[in-house]
């Protein structure tokens, strides 16, 4: 991890650069525009490049919420592939933390695919965000390879920066778990209407949790746990 470095990207080149990693990360063109990422840079928001010795391997993008919110919400984060299990995303997360509270922020948003089990392990259980809304097709149709094919369901999760995470609960206080699948991005093109099967159960079962005023507490190996 010695040569592992984040900077902010403050020239053109390394904006278009880090436009190219999304893309290559996406695996489609466009997936968030240099000019947009250039826009967001200079008006001060969080704009980043995650560095492998001089290679950049990854980026990120998040802007700031209502003054009064004292918010950032992160849009967009992704490592190429070959750098992916390091560790790194976490690296991101921590460095997006400390820049938000040089800044007066108290809390970062997010949004994830709830039918990916490591990145709701990593948002719940590892850094101890808190879910606040489910978002059905948030995005609308989505045609890039990691999203093609399905829905763009999302979860909306807040994650209060000043406080410590809070503990995954015991089973005492579990009162129902939901399952997710092991690999839907694998099901997305071997078996689609199996992949879009899981996409409405996990939706219906989630939404009627938070909509009767359960919480999801949580994360592990079994799914998302539910409780009262």
């Amino acid at each position: 991890m010695a040569s592992i470095d984040i900077r902010t990207l403050d020239t053109v080149d390394a904006i278009h650069e880090a436009a190219r990693v999304l893309d290559r990360v996406w695996g489609e063109r466009g997936t968030m525009p240099a000019n947009i990422l250039r826009a967001l840079e200079h008006a001060g928001n969080y704009v980043v490049g995650l560095y492998d010795g001089d290679e950049m391997i990854g980026a990120s993008a998040a802007f700031f919420g209502p003054p009064a919110a004292r918010s950032l919400h992160s849009h967009i984060t992704g490592i190429v592939d070959g750098h992916q299990g390091r560790g790194l995303g976490r690296l991101l997360k921590l460095h997006q933390r400390d820049w938000a509270l040089e800044r007066g922020v108290g809390r970062i948003t997010w949004t994830f695919d709830p039918l990916i089990p490591r990145n709701a392990y990593f948002n719940l259980a590892v850094l101890g965000a808190r879910v606040t809304e489910y978002l059905v097709n948030q995005y609308g149709e989505m045609d890039d390879e990691v999203n093609r094919g399905d829905e763009s369901d999302r979860l909306m999760v807040s994650w209060a920066l000043a406080e410590p995470a809070a503990p995954q609960p015991q089973d005492a206080e579990i009162t129902d778990v939901v399952a997710v699948p092991g690999d839907i991005e694998t099901l997305r093109r071997s078996d689609p209407a199996a992949a879009a099967a899981w996409r409405v159960r996990v939706r219906d079962e989630l939404r009627g949790h938070l909509t009767s005023g359960r919480r999801i507490g949580g994360f592990d190996r079994r799914g998302y746990l539910i409780t009262g």
